[in-house]
């Protein structure tokens, strides 16, 4: 991968609202899937662990 498509994903990562929203409530504390879900109750666990790989992908988070 060239650092424009890291770049790309990136900004990819980090345009949808839910993913930002997921990185803010990372930043202050780790948190299980489960924690993350009760933060976003409007999105089922699938959608969480899908935006949770995205972030993933791009670097942004690390899962433990």
């Amino acid at each position: 991968m060239s650092i424009d498509d890291d770049l790309d994903a990136v900004f990819k990562a980090l345009a949808n609202r839910h993913r930002r929203l997921i990185c803010d409530e990372l930043k202050l504390r780790p948190l299980t899937t489960k924690q993350l879900c009760a933060c976003l109750p409007e999105l089922d666990r699938t959608t969480v662990m899908m935006h949770l790989r995205v972030l993933e992908e791009a670097g942004l988070v690390v899962a433990v």
